[in-house]
């Protein structure tokens, strides 16, 4: 399902954008959802296909023990799917627009998502490098935009999504299209992101040394 969330964007943004008028508005769109699911679908099929299932996952599985094939249904599928539809509705009002042409605060939108996707990018190759190595087996990445934040690649993603609320506006939805930037920042801190992988650590004494140094989300020099 993880490998699958991003080409989902890329699905709906598709089926959007065959129906638009095919403005420069409906194409950047269209192009920046494919940037980001394409990397993301990516970069999760290197780093799961073949290994055990995802923690997460595999937690779940035991404590519903006989009712996990329906509870996943519910709870991993179709959630997933419910949540997908909601956050990609910046994406099908912004594609389906009839103001197509790019204003200041839409170009602003291109810079802000560009910006986020270099971070998570950035941020998932440094982990990826470091996991790699065998010598840092027991150790915590600190350096690179780890240095700055405790989640890079969590901060990229919420921004790069804020960049597509602000290419997509204005439209007559300008307000409800809010609910998506809104509700994947609310994910990624709360739910799915940063507060799972910081429970995970909490009993880490390495962790907590890099905690207390190290700003959680935005990114900011690191305390002395």
């Amino acid at each position: 399902m993880d490998i699958a969330w991003g080409m989902g964007f890329i699905l709906i943004a598709g089926v959007s954008f065959v129906q638009s008028t095919m403005g420069a508005k409906a194409w950047v769109l269209l192009i920046a959802v494919v940037l980001w699911g394409l990397r993301l679908s990516t970069y999760l099929y290197q780093r799961n296909w073949g290994q055990a299932e995802d923690y997460r996952y595999a937690n779940w599985r035991k404590d519903w023990g006989e009712n996990a094939w329906w509870r996943a249904f519910f709870q991993v599928f179709l959630l997933q799917g419910v949540l997908m539809f909601i956050i990609s509705s910046v994406l099908q009002f912004g594609i389906l627009d009839d103001l197509q042409d790019l204003s200041l605060l839409n170009r602003l939108g291109i810079v802000v998502f560009l910006i986020g996707f270099a971070f998570e990018s950035i941020g998932d190759r440094q982990l990826r490098k470091f996991k790699l190595d065998p010598s840092n087996k027991g150790k915590i990445l600190n350096t690179g935009l780890w240095k700055y934040t405790r989640h890079p690649n969590y901060f990229g993603e919420a921004l790069l999504w804020w960049g597509i609320f602000l290419i997509a506006i204005p439209n007559a939805w300008a307000y409800w299209n809010m609910v998506s930037p809104t509700l994947m920042t609310f994910l990624l801190l709360k739910v799915s992101g940063v507060a799972m992988l910081e429970r995970k650590y909490s009993d880490n004494p390495i962790y907590r040394a890099y905690q207390e140094k190290t700003s959680s989300f935005i990114p900011w020099p690191p305390k002395k």
